[in-house]
């Protein structure tokens, strides 16, 4: 099986250049490394070309977002006659043997479209990130399947999952069927939830192959995980989800546990400290309702008064 690896890259700085050498590390090794760089202004991407020549650099000349990023970078891999893309996010690094086991569970059976490691906290590596991702249709409408749960053999199994979380996942490039990888409407967050409906839809199911690992720094791009940013696309992309995916069960889900508890989030928000990410949420609750779509634009540095 053909792997090409895709990293989409925004001011990655020294994440970035973890990510590609854990990549380099593969073995065996994999078909061809793509970083796709969003018009980095650290110098990033110059070291990427300097430290790793035989990288293939993809400039995009604008920041296209996560989703944009990897859909530019699939095309390629597509080009290079891919039989699989290998998403990793410039924060995770992968144990060496880690795409070589992926590939077998993909080739051990032909339903699976869509696998990823189990994924540790690179700061905290005894505690989970995520072994796979649930569908919940409550705060955020999913889980990642352990999250902050001390690492144990429970999570070191294969096992099926509603998706394979973004940050490190093998794709079955003809599950596609010639569609885009990732859905752009989403432009960052949820885009690996809807990429596990689309497969499912389709008859394909995702795992998490638990006896391999990854690790990540999560949030870095957005900085941190209750961040205004963050909470603000995660809620905009909740509704676009919701309007594709969901019934009438699940609007009232999203209702009662995301909507309704904003009163008393922004009241805990206050003594916290984060008052500005629970506005940021219920902003982007409000902007998905009235059918906006992210973009850099909207997220970038001082475009609200919120971030």
């Amino acid at each position: 099986m053909r792997v090409v690896a895709i990293v989409v890259n925004w001011n990655g700085g020294a994440d970035t250049l973890l990510c590609v050498e854990s990549l380099l590390a593969q073995v065996p090794p994999l078909e061809r490394v793509l970083v796709v760089d969003h018009a980095s202004s650290d110098g990033s991407r110059e070291r990427v070309q300097r430290d790793f020549p035989i990288v293939e650099v993809i400039e995009t000349g604008a920041n296209l977002g996560y989703s944009g990023g990897n859909n530019r970078g699939a095309a390629r891999a597509r080009e290079l006659g891919a039989d699989a893309f290998l998403v990793v996010n410039n924060d995770v690094t992968l144990e060496p043997h880690c795409v070589r086991e992926l590939v077998r569970a993909l080739e051990s059976n032909e339903r699976l479209a869509a696998v990823g490691p189990r994924v540790l906290l690179r700061d905290d590596p005894m505690r989970l990130w995520a072994a796979g991702g649930v569908l919940s249709w409550r705060q955020n409408l999913s889980d990642l399947r352990g999250f902050g749960q001390r690492d144990a053999d429970e999570y070191r199994r294969t096992l099926e999952v509603d998706y394979v979380p973004g940050c490190a996942v093998l794709v079955r490039a003809s599950a596609l069927g010639g569609e885009e990888l990732f859905d752009d409407l989403y432009f960052a967050y949820t885009e690996d939830v809807d990429l596990g409906q689309r497969l499912r839809r389709a008859g394909f199911a995702s795992a998490c192959i638990g006896s391999v690992r990854a690790w990540h720094a999560p949030s870095s791009s957005t900085g941190g995980g209750y961040n205004p940013r963050r909470k603000y696309m995660m809620a905009v992309n909740s509704v676009h989800f919701l309007r594709r995916w969901g019934g009438r069960r699940e609007w009232l889900r999203f209702l009662a546990f995301d909507v309704a508890t904003l009163p008393f989030a922004l009241a805990d928000g206050w003594c916290r400290g984060h008052a500005n990410a629970v506005l940021a949420k219920a902003l982007g609750i409000w902007h998905g309702l009235c059918g906006r779509r992210i973009s850099a634009e909207t997220v970038k540095s001082g475009a609200t008064a919120l971030w």
